[in-house]
């Protein structure tokens, strides 16, 4: 099966990446609910999070980990909300979402209909890239 995140993968569409290795990719939604939303996908194609072997759900938990600590520090946000829904790509992945308490709400921002703002992407990209070097 291809999807958008599996031709993500493979180069054939762009992305604001954060994080990448052999298992698993890290990119910012291009029109995320807040400034910082981070998906992190497994390199392999499942559609359901529950289907992904023990070994890959577990290193992709733990990168997940690691970016939401750095999205907390250097985002100034009090907390990283961890959803999985399985309903939008058909690609196991979990969103990243910065917000500050209360409710976190996944409704897309206004303008999501529009272009993403590829600029804005690029320089959240670059920080959180970063951060997540200098914290290795």
């Amino acid at each position: 099966m291809t999807t958008v995140f599996s031709k993500i993968i493979a180069g054939e569409i762009p992305a604001h990446k954060v994080y990448e290795d052999a298992v698993v990719l890290a990119f910012l939604d291009i029109h995320p609910v807040r400034a910082g939303h981070v998906l992190v996908i497994p390199k392999v194609t499942v559609d359901h999070f529950c289907d992904l072997d023990d070994a890959t759900a577990t290193h992709l938990l733990q990168v997940a980990n690691r970016i939401a600590r750095v999205m907390r520090q250097n985002l100034g946000c009090a907390r990283v909300a961890y959803v999985v829904m399985g309903d939008e790509v058909p690609h196991a992945h979990v969103h990243l979402i910065p917000y500050d308490g209360g409710e976190v709400g996944l409704s897309r921002a206004a303008g999501a209909a529009s272009a993403p703002d590829h600029t804005a992407l690029a320089l959240m990209a670059g920080r959180l890239a970063s951060a997540l070097a200098a914290a290795s």
